[in-house]
């Protein structure tokens, strides 16, 4: 039986391939999302991801025994085969790799990896010990599905395989691109339809959770002979060299992958570069693995953190100038569809973080020279977003008389705070944020660097601020005024939205006494060791835990769950509030940075997850892999390092 806990088999991994494609799965090899797979690709990077290969089921045949290197979850829960008993050991470093008992004296390795730029995986078992007798057998599971879809048998599916020396190439549907896997191993047609497969994650998100796959062959390896290598790919063209071996391909790239991921100074470094993507001749983010696509809002929060503190400006640069091509009537957009659909809008921060990301780009490259055309492109941009919304823009989005900006109508969500179930917008917040309040005297104080007539506008909206914000009595800021659109109606609703006046933007709004207060209170009520609560526990509409389906999930997104991106901007005000000093810097990463890297051990494996629960333990929901929390860990790094001992930037000394 197996060492592992139960938890550590859920736990994932993931291997991204710089394309907006990626292979995942679990330490325990079952598959629990619809979203695992290890051929996943972006036909139209980062867009139009389909699942190719989506899993094997794999054995190993000695001494008259066969014994399961995989295991799967059937309808209704039934797993089999017993593959995750067997797992003597797993790492995710460099990449995933296991080691299997086969039996008393045998045990198996299997390794995997995503080379990068390359729409491809790279599998590897080998014996560890020796044995007179070790046959491999790999069953892979073919779709050809879009990524978010569910695939069920039909009369359509071609199991029919293409075999070269070294090669076999699937092609499931005429529309969908062909697999080619490049082999040491011998290939047998055994086509054959595996049903129902159950995917817990779906299933306890109250989602559809069934799907079929075919299985159109088993590929086989005598082990006792050598190592066994499988390459998956839709471009084996630029995989392998002309007349080279799938062994001798498989080691070129895994020793180019040892050495790219060696240059990374920390296991959270190497995390971050996964989010960083090609769209087009540029570059984006992902704001998530596995279900997101680049999102503008997460993007550019992202950005400071993982292109900014990592010294990635290149990638920083390539990022802003792609989207600066993007503004419309001053607005950036949210979300790019995946497939085909016209870009969406309904965001008024997006374009603000935009503005912030554009400001501390050009401040860290200013020892740099920055091409005259490039800095003329990105602050068309800013001037292009502040006029727009100066003017007036979608969503009755506008500077209003008092200097700060009105946002919002029914029926749409525009702040950060975005949870939509049909036609419920959970937290509508319309009328004047505060957190957009902050951002947009950010935008104004940037954009007045090069534009005097903002300068007059950011005065008059800081001094509206100051006057209108302040809840004396809760001791803290208002998290919306006029809200509706009402003049002087206020949400005193006790939020994390306030901590962005400041800390975690370039100006903070709010400062002295009443800063101090604002972290005080925010610390007290809404800090959490992985992140900041959306509301505290005394709330009537706080919810301890996202769990349930849609409804009642997306109902609680902001109802208190907890979202670790926030302590990226309260550890920022916490360290400004407290002086400042190293060793304010080092308490702040006691106390702060290094509880929230403990979670780089637990769920997306070494990644930081999207949400947790309100309520103790804080187990981590949402998406196991996301952008802006492992950005703003790393931004939030940078900042308390810069005190008298350094770490690695894994939280050790």
């Amino acid at each position: 039986m197996t060492t592992l806990a139960p938890a550590d088999l859920a736990n994932e991994w993931l291997e991204a391939d710089g394309l907006g494609g990626f292979a995942s799965g679990t330490v325990g090899g079952v598959r629990s999302r619809r979203y695992r797979a290890l051929l996943l690709v972006a036909t139209m990077p980062p867009s139009g991801r389909m699942a190719l290969v989506n899993g094997f089921d794999a054995w190993v045949e000695t001494g008259g025994r066969s014994i399961a290197l995989s295991g799967q979850l059937y309808d209704p829960d039934v797993r089999h085969p017993d593959g995750p008993d067997h797992i003597e050991s797993f790492t995710r470093d460099p990449w995933p790799t296991w080691v299997f008992r086969v039996t008393g004296d045998l045990r198996v390795e299997q390794e995997l990896f995503v080379p990068a730029g390359l729409p491809a995986v790279a599998i590897r078992w080998r014996l560890l010990d020796r044995s007179p007798d070790a046959q491999l057998r790999v069953r892979p599971f073919l779709s050809g599905r879009d990524f978010h879809a569910l695939h069920h048998e039909n009369g359509a599916f071609r199991f029919e395989a293409t075999r070269t020396a070294g090669s076999v190439r699937w092609q499931p549907y005429p529309s969908v691109p062909a697999v080619t896997g490049l082999t040491n191993g011998e290939y047998a047609e055994e086509p054959v339809w595996y049903r129902r497969f159950a995917y817990s994650e779906e299933r306890a998100r109250g989602l559809d959770y069934l799907e079929d796959l075919a299985a159109p062959g088993v590929l086989g390896w005598n082990l006792t002979k050598g190592e066994a290598v499988l390459l998956l790919t839709t471009e084996p063209e630029l995989l392998a060299r002309e007349g080279e071996s799938a062994i001798a391909s498989f080691g070129r790239l895994r020793r180019s992958e040892l050495r790219r991921r060696g240059g990374f100074p920390s296991a959270l470094h190497r995390a971050g570069d996964a989010y960083l993507v090609r769209r087009g001749s540029g570059k984006t983010i992902i704001a998530g693995y596995p279900w997101f696509g680049d999102w503008g809002r997460d993007t550019f929060i992202s950005l400071r953190g993982l292109c900014l503190a990592t010294g990635r400006l290149k990638e920083a640069r390539d990022i802003l100038i792609e989207w600066a091509g993007q503004v419309s009537q001053g607005m950036l957009p949210n979300r790019f569809a995946d497939q085909g659909d016209a870009p969406e809008f309904n965001a008024v921060d997006a374009s603000l973080w935009y503005v912030i990301a554009v400001h501390e780009y050009l401040r860290a490259a200013s020892a740099r020279r920055i091409p005259l055309r490039d800095r003329e492109v990105l602050q068309a941009a800013v001037d292009a977003i502040v006029a727009g919304y100066a003017g007036g823009t979608r969503y009755r989005i506008h500077a209003d008389a008092d200097g700060l900006l009105a946002a919002g109508e029914p029926g749409v969500q525009l702040t950060w705070m975005d949870a939509k179930v049909g036609d419920w917008v959970v937290t509508p917040r319309i009328g004047k944020p505060v957190e957009v309040q902050a951002l947009w005297l950010n935008a104004l104080r940037i954009a007045g660097a090069w534009e005097p007539k903002w300068r007059d506008a950011y005065e008059r909206g800081r001094h509206a601020f100051l006057e209108r914000f302040w809840n004396e009595q809760a001791g803290c800021l208002y998290d919306v005024v006029d809200a509706d659109h009402r003049p002087g109606e206020v949400d005193g609703s006790i939020r994390p939205n306030q901590i962005l006046a400041v800390g975690g933007l370039p100006y903070p709004i709010l400062e002295g006494e009443r800063a101090r207060r604002v972290v005080e209170m925010v610390e007290s009520r809404l800090w959490t060791p992985v992140g900041l609560r959306t509301l505290p526990q005394d709330d009537p509409r706080y919810t301890p835990r996202y769990e349930g389906g849609v409804r009642e999930r997306d109902g609680s997104y902001h109802q208190g769950t907890v979202w670790p991106w926030l302590l990226g901007p309260f550890v920022e005000a916490w360290v400004r509030v407290h002086g400042d000093s190293a060793e304010v810097r080092r308490r702040a990463r006691r106390c702060f940075l290094v509880p929230l890297l403990h979670h780089l051990d637990e769920a997306g494996l070494g990644h930081i997850s999207e949400i947790a629960d309100a309520d103790p333990p804080h187990t981590p929901r949402g998406c196991p892999f996301q952008a802006w929390s492992v950005g703003e860990a790393l931004r939030l790094d940078q900042l308390v390092l810069r005190d008298d001992e350094g770490t690695n930037g894994d939280g050790q000394r």
